[in-house]
């Protein structure tokens, strides 16, 4: 049985933990540090909760971080400081085969995976990154992973709940999927917000809200999930900034996107959790966008 360890048991982190679970793996994690949430979710999840995160390295075979962007340097960081207490650097044979994978899966820039890589020198790095929502919610969720272990992490159980697509053995090119297709899907619910919001302002909220809807744009309950992790992604935006900036772009589209995102996880619509369903109007929803 192959021991997967999750760093941490978020949202998104806990629904692939059950996945595997589903599919034969052994998920284990801690909840030192972590919220009342994260363990409500991880226990939900039954997820194997160890004292110490080198505990869970100690463990793992594969260590999959799943944390905010803003938290992928420092994330790694940490796991190569618990795998040197744990004896796992540099990497001694797992089961999984060739010393611990970490994959780091978090929305980043392929200039940060860079940086995430250099902290875990001496460990088998892979590059990956999610589309879609957690498996918890709906399966179906695809993973793009890129790196000379992409395939051990392609191959563990995911219970038919996750889609694995490996891009490449270059670590980077997985992020680089992510900021591009990151920046589609919450660049259009950042300007579905902002046009909601001026709608509103202006007395038109249900005439903008119809001939949205009437082009597959009208998703108020998208809006209102997407407030709810607004704070996580207005890092996202800026490593989207970053990403188009090393491609000869100006990055002042997808910085402003994040001040856009800055501003709603100000409101009242961002207070909530995003696996707690809410049912509201379009002019609720804008309502509660007032900073």
């Amino acid at each position: 049985m192959v021991t997967v360890g999750l760093v941490s048991a978020g949202f998104m982190g806990a629904g692939l933990g059950r996945a595997l679970i589903g599919g034969g793996a052994r998920v284990v994690t801690t909840l030192d540090g972590r919220s009342a949430r994260t363990a409500r979710l991880a226990t939900e999840a039954g997820l194997e909760l160890l004292p110490t995160l080198a505990d869970v390295v100690a463990a793992a075979d594969v260590v999959l971080s799943v944390t905010p962007p803003g938290a992928a340097v420092d994330t790694a960081r940490a796991v190569a400081a618990a795998a040197r207490q744990a004896g796992r650097l540099p990497g001694v044979e797992s089961e999984a085969g060739g010393g611990l994978v970490v994959a780091d899966l978090n929305a980043v820039s392929p200039a940060t995976m860079e940086r995430v890589g250099a902290e875990l020198v001496g460990l088998r790095v892979v590059d990956g990154s999610i589309s879609g929502p957690p498996p918890s919610v709906k399966a179906g969720a695809r993973i793009y992973l890129s790196g000379a272990a992409a395939r051990v992490v392609a191959g563990l159980p995911w219970d038919g709940q996750v889609e694995t697509v490996v891009v490449g053995e270059r670590v980077g090119a997985a992020s680089a999927v992510k900021m591009c297709t990151g920046s589609v899907y919450k660049g259009l619910t950042a300007l579905v917000t902002q046009a909601m919001r001026t709608a509103g302002a202006q007395g038109v909220l249900d005439f903008v809200v119809a001939d949205l809807e009437r082009n597959g744009l009208g998703d108020s309950d998208g809006v209102a999930r997407s407030a709810t992790k607004a704070h996580r992604f207005v890092d996202e935006m800026r490593e989207v900034a970053a990403t188009q900036e090393a491609a000869g772009l100006s990055p002042a589209l997808f910085s402003a996107i994040a001040e856009v995102y800055a501003g709603i996880a100000r409101t009242e619509l961002a207070v909530g959790d995003p696996e707690r369903e809410r049912e509201l109007t379009a002019a609720e929803v804008v309502a509660r966008l007032r900073e």
